[in-house]
């Protein structure tokens, strides 16, 4: 009974103190109480273990991987400075067959291939038509693909008007010999302008010459080929009334073609009209020739966004013929740049990556921007130095490893 009743003294004695006490006192109390409980928070530990075959493992004591039973390996907690960073032990590098290396300025040069098709050199085609009006007795070449030489008689032609022309000429020759004495009628220049249209409705002087030693005029008149070449179009049949115009045949030259490549418009920025011209032959075994870039059609088709390349080729012994199919390999100059193998970069549809060692076996994702492509080596226009350490081998892993252990694509902290 002694004991509650002083115990009960001694909480009234420290009630009555502690409402004595001023109030910053009591505050200064509390204060102290909560740093003394700041000062057991505990701390995080710098290291970490996983295992290299099973990353999934995370422990924070030496151990055993619970799934393979392999040694832990440690590995440093990685700072918020450095969070972007990825950092992997000397097992796991060996492991994932990282390979580095450093970059340097080398030598690339756009390489593209095209589909395309041999054709005739229209450079080299010809178009032969009617000069005067008539009907069509006989045509000395009737198939296509005749070759025609240059001034073989082409086709024979009846005409009314040409006939008028030849009885023209004849009567002026008659008339010239009559009037041997002075006269005020120039016979001269009525023979040279009766001459004159005869030449221009396609006779030639020899028959013109034929036709003044034997001034009979004959009812029909050869017409000769002014050009040699393979027929590729025959439009008239024998019969037929031929307008003055009218295309009659159109020869083509074998001894150069065109191979006619189809080119899609984000192509056209690649394309330099000084690269170097390879056309391929699958026919002929692969064969390739040496041509040159002869045309780039200005105008686009808006329903396919496809353009015209032609690229002129010699045709030695005439072997090869329009309708072939070809490959065409543009090679532009070569420039010097940054240059990577292709693996080395990680492209989707956000942009490109390289991976690049920071310290010792400290890898981070570096956005870049890409070139030209060639022989499996890729142009590297920005975001690398040269000098810098990249990832050749293993930038796919590291990648994924990333994903892994951050939770993120390592592309989603670039600025795109």
């Amino acid at each position: 009974m002694l004991r509650i009743k002083n115990d009960f003294k001694i909480k009234t004695a420290i009630i009555s103190i502690g409402l004595l006490l001023p109030a910053g006192f009591i505050l200064l109390l509390c204060f102290l109480a909560s740093c003394k409980n700041k000062n057991k928070i505990t701390k995080v530990p710098d290291v970490y273990y996983t295992c290299s075959m099973d990353p999934q493992v995370v422990e924070y004591k030496p151990g055993k991987c619970p799934i393979c039973k392999m040694e832990l390996t440690p590995v440093k907690m990685s700072s918020r400075s450095d969070n972007e960073e990825l950092q992997l032990s000397d097992q796991q590098i060996q492991l994932g067959n990282i390979q580095l290396d450093t970059i340097r300025n080398g030598v690339i040069g756009d390489k593209i291939v095209l589909t395309a098709t041999l054709n005739f050199d229209q450079m080299k085609s010809s178009s032969v038509s009617s000069r005067v009006t008539g009907r069509i007795e006989k045509l000395y070449f009737k198939n296509m693909g005749d070759y025609v030489q240059k001034g073989a008689p082409l086709y024979e032609l009846y005409s009314e008007e040409l006939n008028n022309a030849k009885q023209e000429y004849v009567l002026v020759l008659e008339r010239k010999k009559t009037f041997t004495g002075e006269t005020t009628i120039d016979f001269e220049q009525l023979l040279q302008s009766a001459r004159n249209k005869l030449l221009l409705w396609g006779m030639t002087d020899a028959q013109i010459n034929e036709l003044s030693k034997n001034k009979r005029p004959s009812p029909t008149t050869i017409f000769y080929s002014p050009a040699g070449g393979y027929i590729t179009e025959l439009a008239i049949k024998e019969g037929d009334y031929l307008m003055e115009g009218s295309t009659i045949v159109k020869l083509s030259e074998l001894s150069t073609l065109w191979a006619e490549a189809q080119v899609y418009t984000s192509q056209l920025s690649e394309i330099d009209n000084r690269s170097e011209a390879i056309v391929q032959l699958p026919d002929y075994n692969g064969k390739e020739i040496k041509g040159r870039i002869e045309f780039v059609n200005p105008e686009i088709n808006p329903d396919t966004r496809i353009n015209l390349l032609r690229v002129t080729i010699p045709n030695i012994n005439h072997e090869l013929k329009p309708g072939m199919p070809a490959y065409v390999f543009l090679k532009s100059p070569q420039r010097k740049t940054l240059t990577l193998p292709v693996d080395a970069v990680i492209r989707d549809g956000k942009g490109a990556t390289v991976w690049v060692q920071v310290k010792r076996n400290t890898f981070k994702s570096v956005m870049v921007e890409t070139g030209l492509e060639a022989d499996d080596r890729i142009e590297i226009k920005s975001g690398l130095n040269d000098g810098d350490v990249v990832v050749l081998s293993g930038a796919y892993l590291l990648n994924s490893e990333y994903v892994f252990k951050k939770g993120s694509d390592p592309m989603e902290g670039h600025k795109h």
